[in-house]
């Protein structure tokens, strides 16, 4: 029997079964990489959608800001009749908000607007630098003699110390039954570490030209003569204090032992001391005694510019070295 002969390679190939139909792999591959670029690409648009979409809000709210900042409160047109109201607020201070400049500046617009038919001084202050104070108490002197318009103070949470020194330039005080008014004194603190240095066995090493140049240094003991003329430097600002609440108040101030010792009493206890002439709020005097309801604001705002020198600028240390000095104080 004739055994089989070995097929050709031809006929082994016709006769081997084709392979199964695969998927074409380089069409599959190009179609995920679409898919991924589109999804990539949607991403991106969404991505930058909101970015627009923030920057755009971020915009407006800084518009806003700056709006607010350079235009006044109130009545649109300072010509119409209207009572002109400036803001006194926190410390007084030459770099607060409360400084003198700012402050003048705001009352010079608000007497010379032809539309103003009183000032009012809306004081929230506990208050701070005597020097500042009596620039203010003395320009507000001058505007209303120039002017010849009315002036009151109205106080809301506090009117202490420097705060009633500006308050007693004005015409008449009107406060709320639980402000806080007075403190008619003068205070200068700081620190002495003396003794801890001694303990801790630090040397302070000072050198100085002048046997007085080191005063009120917080490192080095204080002497008698240094500790009498700081005081005879307070008692001194003491009285000017005392005379310009004398000047502003006149014969309404019912003096005592107390009224000049530096405590402060409430709205009521004001009133019956003499310090405020009654109660009342922004609204009441606008309307009772200015008899113009309309309230423009005039106080000078910070701007955005000047938040920004001021957060980022170089006095990065001036907080510190501030909080070692001295510095008579109104509060």
């Amino acid at each position: 029997m004739q055994e089989p002969s070995d097929p050709t390679p031809e006929s082994r190939s016709e006769s081997r079964p084709e392979p199964a139909a695969r998927p074409d792999r380089q069409a599959w591959e190009r179609e995920t990489l679409e898919q991924l670029a589109f999804a990539t690409l949607a991403e991106r648009r969404a991505e930058r959608r909101w970015r627009i979409f923030f920057r755009t809000v971020w915009l407006l709210v800084f518009l806003a800001l700056i709006w607010f900042g350079t235009h006044r409160q109130g009545s649109t047109d300072p010509t119409q009749p209207h009572t002109a109201v400036v803001v006194i607020k926190g410390e007084i201070a030459e770099d607060a908000p409360a400084n003198a400049d700012w402050i003048v500046s705001a009352l010079r617009e608000a007497y010379e607007d032809a539309g103003s038919r009183g000032v009012v001084l809306l004081i929230n202050s506990p208050g701070g630098s005597p020097v500042q104070a009596g620039i203010i108490n003395d320009e507000i002197k001058r505007l209303k003699k120039k002017h010849e318009k009315p002036t009151y103070a109205v106080v809301e949470e506090s009117c202490a110390s420097a705060a009633y020194y500006i308050a007693v330039a004005a015409d008449e005080i009107y406060v709320d039954k639980a402000s806080i008014v007075g403190s008619i004194g003068v205070l200068m603190d700081g620190f002495g570490f003396t003794q801890l240095m001694d303990k801790l066995g630090i040397e302070r090493r000072l050198m100085t030209a002048g046997e007085n140049k080191g005063f009120l240094d917080p490192f080095s003991p204080q002497t008698k003569s240094h500790r009498a003329h700081a005081q005879t430097l307070l008692d001194e600002i003491h009285k000017q204090f005392i005379q310009v609440v004398r000047e502003g108040r006149g014969e309404r101030l019912k003096e005592n032992n107390d009224i000049f010792s530096g405590l402060f009493w409430n709205g009521q206890q004001a009133v019956g001391l003499g310090l405020a002439d009654g109660l009342g709020n922004l609204d009441y005097v606008a309307r009772e005694l200015v008899k113009a309801e309309d309230i423009i604001d005039y106080t000078r705002q910070e701007n955005v510019a000047e938040r920004i020198a001021k957060r980022f600028g170089a006095a990065v240390g001036e907080g510190a070295v501030k909080a070692l000095g001295y510095r008579p104080a109104l509060r």
